[in-house]
């Protein structure tokens, strides 16, 4: 079997810190009638099976390069991020659905302190499982992982916004304040869902490196402008969290072939220092004012 890595291990943090809040929140909804509550054990829900999809996208997307899978399986964390946004949509549909019934037919919530203090703990909890996971995978450079901190950092300010609106009503009395808080929760998490699914799309799509990214690229291969003519058709893209740099140079016909070879060896190690996780082609053409054309086979 293979060994976890360190995504997959920050991943079963995840998972084990999600199963836990479920089971708390679960019990604080039904003994409080809490709409607000149910919405939150709901999201966490989403969240548990999100933390599930990112365990087992990481673990995939760390298997080397086959016969089938030439360029690697890092996409695997791409269509893991759809997966996991298209779950959080669910939830909110689920969530909203409760909260107009509740709107209609309010109820007395009960175990109000129990609640709120349950509503903190699941934000301290999710403060810090969501930081390690934002660590990892920038260090990392993992979608699925920063998506799955997405989901738990959403969790935090919903988990202290229903805290919040079972105050009020505690103060207030307000029952109505209850279902209304569980819309506003489901709103922010169609907008985190929005931004996840539109973000997995992109990469799927071969979306290009960012500005940033490629003006260093520009730069690391301009650093070397005199051994070589110029270079063009740059190419740019990422899987997973693999990116994939491309790109023409010209060089004069007399360039041997150990000069071209360290030339594109330096390219390569200067943009692997630069960013995790690269790899770098690089195609020789030869420099079209002094090319000269190979003799057909008939000559």
């Amino acid at each position: 079997m293979q060994p976890l890595d360190r995504k997959a291990r920050v991943a079963l943090l995840s998972i084990a810190s999600n199963s836990t809040l479920i089971v708390l929140k679960v019990v604080a909804g039904v003994l409080s009638g809490s709409v607000s509550i149910i919405s939150e054990a709901i999201h966490s829900g989403m969240d548990l099976m999100a933390s599930f999809i990112a365990f087992f996208s990481v673990r995939t997307s760390s298997k080397p390069a086959d016969r089938d899978h030439p360029y690697g399986h890092g996409k695997i964390e791409n269509v893991s991020g759809i997966a996991e946004g298209l779950l959080i949509f669910v939830a909110a549909g689920l969530i909203i659905k409760e909260a107009i019934e509740k709107i209609y037919h309010p109820t007395v919530l009960d175990y109000a302190s129990l609640a709120i203090g349950v509503m903190v703990v699941s934000a301290v909890v999710n403060i810090l499982v969501s930081r390690k996971l934002y660590q990892v995978g920038r260090e990392e450079d993992s979608m699925a992982l920063e998506a799955d901190a997405l989901h738990l950092k959403t969790d935090v300010y919903t988990s202290l916004g229903v805290a919040l609106g079972l105050l009020l009503i505690k103060l207030t009395g307000i029952a109505i304040l209850d279902p209304i808080v569980a819309i506003l929760v489901a709103l922010l998490i169609i907008k985190e869902a929005w931004e996840l699914c539109s973000n997995g799309v992109n990469f799927l799509l071969d979306t290009r490196l960012t500005d940033a990214e490629e003006e260093k690229i520009i730069s690391i291969i301009n650093a070397y402008s005199d051994q070589f003519g110029d270079f063009h058709k740059l190419k740019t893209r990422k899987s997973g969290s693999m990116k994939h740099i491309d790109f023409h140079i010209t060089v004069a016909p007399e360039t041997t072939v150990e000069e071209i070879h360290r030339l594109i060896g330096s390219f390569k190690k200067d943009m692997c220092d630069e960013f995790t996780y690269t790899r770098v082609n690089v195609h020789v053409d030869p420099s079209p004012a002094t090319s000269r054309s190979l003799p057909s086979a008939g000559d």
